[in-house]
């Protein structure tokens, strides 16, 4: 009996050793896969992925040469008033009889000091052309965003226009609608 003990208890150290070797077994094996995976990744990083952001700006040419900083000017009329409230044609009448009526404020972006002066000195102008356009608008139209869209890129061919005659290049980058509201 005392035998069978005794070899039951080497038969449990047996296997204990055998599941401790196995465990790290295992575990060198995880951390072999780790050392290597991290290994290849940083050889992948360090051959393959080329140089750094800096080393490549500086290398590529600019595409469009530096640009100057955005120059909104307000498009108003002389007397000041910020905003275009014009009458809107119409297929219907509000409930009130009356037609559709527009309001906008506009601003013009250009990145010239010089386009800058020439909008101010000539806005008189700017404003009647816009006037004109922006009253000949159909109300049913401008309800789509299709129709805003199209109206905003008129003012921009308008005022381009304006500009062309006026000073020999068309300078405005773009018109804005800073509030639009129509009733």
């Amino acid at each position: 009996m005392a035998d069978d003990q005794a070899a039951e208890a080497e038969n449990g150290e047996e296997e204990g050793g055998k599941k401790k070797s196995k465990l790290k077994l295992i575990i060198i094996a995880v951390v072999a896969l780790l050392i290597l995976g991290g290994g290849g990744a940083a050889a992948y990083f360090f051959f393959l992925a080329g140089p750094p952001a800096e080393e490549t700006a500086e290398a590529a040419e600019p595409v469009e040469p530096a640009r100057g900083p955005a120059i909104y000017v307000k498009v108003r009329s002389l007397e000041g008033r910020p905003m275009f409230v014009v009458p809107l044609r119409s297929k219907e009448k509000t409930r009130a009889g009356r037609g559709h009526y527009m309001q906008a404020y506009v601003e013009a972006k250009t990145r010239d000091p010089d386009v800058e002066a020439a909008l101010k000195l000539h806005m008189p102008v700017v404003v009647s052309r816009l006037n004109k356009m922006f009253s000949s608008q159909e109300f049913e139209v401008l309800q789509t965003k299709e129709g805003r869209s199209a109206l905003r890129q008129n003012a921009v061919d308008e005022v381009r226009e304006v500009m062309m005659e006026k000073i020999g290049r068309p300078g405005v980058e773009t018109v804005l609608f800073t509030n639009f509201v129509m009733q």
